[in-house]
């Protein structure tokens, strides 16, 4: 089969596979070649698949949407991280949390800067009338 995982900017993986496990809202599924065409939607977690040599890899995703057509796997999601083993893969998901969390933080600081810099420029302008 052939996995892709698609991300708004760029395209994560996108190989030759034996084997798909995935989870959805009723659960845990895995998907092989001779599966019947098949449509789930994803939930926060761990997605793994096998590499045509047997090697087992793992892509922590965000919710998505996964569809398989034929031979052709299509996985859709905005955020996902590809780790080769879990505990780096869990090392890569906390950093990138963290530095989310950061960026947040300065996006919302910024954001109040503007909004009190707004409220005193209107202030401004009405005490002048």
């Amino acid at each position: 089969m052939k996995l892709k995982i698609l991300l708004p900017a760029r395209i994560l993986v996108d190989q030759e596979v034996q084997k798909v496990i995935a989870e959805g809202a009723d659960g845990s599924f895995c998907l092989l070649p001779r599966h019947i065409d098949f449509v789930s939607a994803l939930v926060p977690g761990i997605l793994s698949f096998e590499q045509s040599s047997g090697e087992e890899t793992f892509v922590a995703i965000d919710e998505g949407i996964l569809v398989k057509v034929g031979q052709e796997v299509l996985v859709s999601t905005r955020n996902a991280v590809r780790g080769g083993r879990l505990g780096e893969l869990k090392r890569m998901v906390q950093e990138r949390f963290e530095t989310r969390d950061e960026n947040e933080k300065a996006a919302r600081s910024a954001l109040a800067r503007i909004e009190a810099g707004f409220v005193n420029r209107f202030l401004e302008i009405q005490g002048r009338r």
